[in-house]
């Protein structure tokens, strides 16, 4: 291949990736990422663990928002009320309110940062990327809380996402969305006020279409369909699907292999139990409650069925579980995809990793789970029809299970959390590929892909090299030596130029507990 051929192939895979960067395990980058939240308990969760994986992204914003189910009111006796809500269910009619569900002087993120504080130095043994408190305590905003899918003015938390997507640095702005999009979409309006008559309005939209990348967790408030999706349709929406469950109820109907993570046994021993951040995160039967009476939040109590739950007044929407188990991170797959394992999902939301994948399907109408409309308008002018059709396939071919590392590695970092001493704790493996990232080949071709793995315990490991089926290529590509360091890949035959191969170096240690970390690498066919 002419070197003009090859420039032109890689910025095509450029493209393709959604603007992906050639990284080497040697330089990760760190994603520039903003949080926002409403005060439900598994947001509170979420937070705990965002907060251990701090090190791994640059916090910009922690957000207090609110949504469809948590809401402050403007404390001068305003009522709201939005048909449907969840008020208005179960039989209920209980506004219009003044707040639904918002504490009186609500600080649950305050909290989380203050407990994180009381833990930084252990952290910082362990490594060196961890924030300071001050730092992120820096970034805590409240954003438009008084009522939800309320855009009418802007709040401090809107000011400093306006001033984020503004402003620039290098780099993508991932914006999660835990609780209602309305903060977000504030930002979002005061820049169009802003400039939409001016000569620089298209600039700007171009802009915030290349930079902005939003993470919800559904559309809580109905502001991404009311304003966001009709008046930023560039804006890429990232929602996942297909990755490990962590939401309320995931031991309900876990695998076995995932079910002992979540036990009441497990969660004392290796997350409620550990330290200041564990005794902040929720657990069933642990005595707390959010919001003082709510009728919502019966997760606290123990000792009483759910007919005598309801009994008591409470809306019971899920079967009590056993004491101290699992109760639920609903809003991790926001941020799992951000992390620095090596599975670099952040590049792109088709990438996968321990957050899930992003599933492109336009014909999607369900405005809670709407990939269609992200990246496939976006990407819409460089994806082949061979592309879409393999993203196709991908709905049901099956994902890995990355539910057992990731709560290992949670509890890692909470040890972490209560460890003065490096040689305390377990950490992750090393791994290494030479050379690039992102590799171009020839159908037929075998790739020799020679990887490093190492242990900073000392600790013996295990690799294996796979294939994530997450590129546009389907079917199954043959690997030799898959269980040592350097690996062939053979390309196969039948592989069409332009599509891409994903292949995984894993490596596991024998540590306590056993951690894993990968090297991805993206092959595009000639």
């Amino acid at each position: 291949m002419r070197i003009s051929e090859y420039a032109v192939a890689l910025l095509l895979l450029s493209c393709i990736h959604n603007n992906a960067v050639a990284q080497s395990s040697y330089q990760p980058v760190r994603p520039r990422i903003v949080i926002t939240a409403d005060p439900e308990l598994d947001d509170n969760n979420s937070l705990i663990r965002f907060l251990l994986y701090s090190s791994d992204v640059e916090v910009e914003g922690l957000i207090y928002a609110s949504s469809a189910f948590h809401w402050k009111g403007d404390g001068k006796g305003g009522k709201w009320f939005v048909p449907g809500r969840e008020y208005a269910r179960f039989g209920l009619n209980l506004c219009p309110c003044e707040s639904w569900r918002w504490a009186k002087d609500e600080h649950f993120i305050h909290d989380a940062v203050e407990a994180y504080a009381k833990v930084y130095l252990n952290l910082k043994v362990h490594n060196s990327g961890y924030p300071s408190p001050d730092e992120l305590r820096s970034k805590i905003r409240f954003g438009n809380i008084e009522f939800d899918g309320d855009i009418s003015k802007d709040s401090p938390g809107s000011d400093l996402i306006k001033s984020l997507i503004l402003d620039n640095k290098p780099g993508q702005l991932y914006i999660t969305a835990w609780g209602g999009q309305s903060t977000i979409a504030r930002a979002l309006k005061s820049i169009q006020e802003q400039y939409e008559y001016t000569t620089q309005w298209e600039q700007i939209k171009a802009k915030i279409s290349r930079k902005v990348v939003l993470l919800p967790s559904g559309d809580q408030d109905d502001t991404y369909a009311k304003y966001i999706q009709p008046n930023w349709p560039g804006v890429e929406y990232r929602q996942f699907q297909g990755g490990p469950n962590y939401g309320y109820g995931a031991q309900l109907k876990a695998r076995a292999e995932d079910s002992v993570y979540m036990t009441s046994s497990w969660m004392k021993e290796n997350v409620s139990g550990r330290g200041p951040l564990g005794s902040l995160y929720r657990v069933w039967g642990d005595g707390k409650q959010m919001v003082k009476g709510d009728i919502m939040d019966y997760f606290g109590l123990t000792g009483h069925t759910d007919d005598e739950l309801r009994k008591m007044g409470y809306v019971v929407w899920m079967p009590v579980q056993e004491k101290d188990s699992w109760l639920g991170e609903g809003d991790d797959p926001t941020f799992m995809d951000m992390l620095g394992n090596g599975l670099r999902a952040y590049e792109a939301g088709s990438f996968g990793g321990w957050g899930g994948r992003e599933i492109i399907n336009p014909n999607t109408k369900n405005i809670f789970f709407q990939p269609g409309d992200t990246s496939s308008r976006a990407m819409a002018a460089t994806l082949s029809t061979a592309a879409a059709q393999a993203n196709k396939a991908a709905d049901v071919a099956a994902y890995p299970n990355f539910f057992p590392a990731a709560q290992q590695d949670f509890a890692a970092r909470l040890k972490w959390s209560v460890t003065p001493k490096y040689s305390g704790a377990n950490h992750e493996p090393v791994v290494k590929i030479e050379g690039p990232l992102n590799i171009m080949a020839s159908a037929g071709e075998k790739i020799r892909l020679n990887g490093k793995v190492s242990d900073p315990d000392g600790n013996a490991v295990s690799i294996k090299w796979w294939q994530f089926r997450v590129g546009t290529y389907q079917k199954k590509v043959n690997i030799v030596n898959a269980a040592s360091e350097q690996a062939i890949v053979e390309i196969p035959a039948d592989a069409l130029s332009g599509q891409t191969i994903h292949i995984i170096l894993e490596a596991t240690d024998n540590g306590s507990p056993s951690l894993t970390r990968y090297q991805r690498v993206v092959i595009t066919v000639r």
